[in-house]
């Protein structure tokens, strides 16, 4: 995901061992950027459970991880021609949901 790990930990902090459904919840009352990317995420691990054949409301977020992506580098205009760098940062997530 292109957005910064630390940001992401903010709000993985607040669903971590939480229900399933009321991670989703919190998720969706939140005003921050990645509970859209996080949504999306518990999303399509509850539908890999329901094809597994458990039900939502049996599970629960048992372990969420965010680790740092590759950093893009770029580079912006700094004065008398010199170049200042930019160094956008990804993320990689990890969830595993288990049954209570």
């Amino acid at each position: 995901m292109r957005i910064s790990p630390t940001k992401v930990r903010q709000v993985i902090n607040l669903i971590r061992n939480k229900d399933v459904l009321e991670a989703k919840s919190i998720l969706i009352s939140l005003n921050k950027r990645p509970k859209e990317y996080l949504i999306k995420i518990l999303n399509s691990s509850i539908a890999n459970a329901k094809v597994k054949g458990f039900k939502p409301e049996q599970l629960y977020i048992s372990r969420i991880i965010c680790n740092n992506g590759p950093v893009w580098k770029r580079f912006k205009a700094a004065a008398f021609g010199r170049a200042a760098p930019i160094r956008k940062g990804t993320s990689h997530i990890k969830i595993e949901l288990d049954l209570r």
